[in-house]
């Protein structure tokens, strides 16, 4: 947010914030969510370039459609384990998820 943007709301009396701040995460909750919405950002892209549906993909994954589509909207109940199994099903080497790692 801009400066003069945070200074009109300041003044107007509203609180300006980070997401973290609002929720009251540590830094440690912060890092982990940021580190989920990387892999799932990468799980879809990936999925989406290799042109596989849900079902084919959760097939490869023996897991369900259902559970590939909360990968891919980063929904919480979503465990790193499923994330990188799923890459790895895709293909993907551990070079590529320490990239996604090293840059989340």
């Amino acid at each position: 947010m801009d400066n003069n943007k945070r200074q009109k709301l300041e003044q107007a009396g509203w609180q300006v914030g980070t997401v973290s701040e609002f929720l009251e995460l540590s830094p440690s909750e912060s890092q982990m969510i940021e580190l989920k919405l990387a892999l799932s950002q990468q799980f879809k892209s990936l999925r989406e370039r290799q042109k596989l549906s849900l079902q084919a993909l959760a097939e490869k994954m023996q897991s369900s459609p259902s559970n590939v589509a909360k990968i891919e909207e980063g929904d919480s109940s979503v465990t790193i384990d499923l994330m990188i199994q799923g890459l790895f099903s895709m293909g993907a080497t551990c070079q590529e998820i320490a990239k996604i790692m090293l840059d989340s």
